[in-house]
Order: structure tokens, then sequence, then C-alpha cells
């Protein structure tokens, strides 16, 4: 992805001014609902280290394996509880749309997170 083009995160910065800061390790990510956003990019350009990073030590897989034909093109937001840059714990509740070979998809997730060191990490989700 080009780091002039629209971030995939829906906030309608350039890529490069919004998601790519986190995804090269230049800043963290504020808030909970700014790592599913970003983690939601990371999806979008193929970013699995950065995925991998942010995903909290005691429910990391060993890998993550991308599907090159899974295309994440939109992300909403619908809820969050906590999360915010003074708490430690928090919820985020988001749509994630993407196109596949065969049509379009959805995935609604319901997702925890905890903020340890000064860095949020997504603990689980769970899919509606």
């Amino acid at each position: 992805m080009s780091t002039a083009e629209r971030c995939p995160c829906g906030l309608g910065e350039p890529y490069a001014e919004c998601c790519a800061r986190l995804h090269s390790g230049e800043r963290r990510a504020a808030t909970a609902e700014e790592l599913v956003r970003s983690r939601f990019s990371a999806f979008a350009v193929g970013d699995a280290d950065y995925l991998l990073a942010t995903w909290h030590p005691s429910t990391r897989p060993a890998e993550v394996d991308l599907d090159p034909e899974l295309r994440w093109v939109r992300l909403e937001v619908l809820d969050r509880t906590g999360g915010g840059p003074f708490d430690t714990e928090g919820t985020v509740r988001f749509r994630a749309h993407y196109r596949a070979p065969g049509g379009t998809g959805v995935l609604t997730e319901h997702s925890r997170f905890t903020k340890e060191g000064g860095a949020w990490s997504y603990v689980d989700g769970e899919h509606e």
C-alpha cells in the first residue's frame, strides 16, 4: 500500500500519517479502539508481524496465516467500553467487511483488550 493512500482503518487520513506509524513502531496505540483500527489496517495491508506483536502473549498464536485472496475493505466500530488512555482494560465491538473470491462478507466481533507497560494488546474476541 502506498503511504499516500487513505488508511484502511476508516478515519480518512493518509496511511503514512495514520496506522503506518503504529505498524512501523514509531508510536503505540493510545486506546483500545485505535488498536482495533490499526489491527484492521494490518490485516488489510498484510502485516502479520504487527498482528502478532499486538496480540497478548497469553492468547497469541505461533503465527498468523493471512489469506491473500481475502481483502479487508471497511471497518465499523459499533461500541466500546473502557479502553481509554487511562484505562487498563477495554472492549470494542466492531464489524469488518471483506471481499473474497466467492463474494463479500462481514465479521462482527466483540474483542477484549488489556494495557500493560503502556501498550494495548488484543486478548481475544467473540464472533457474532
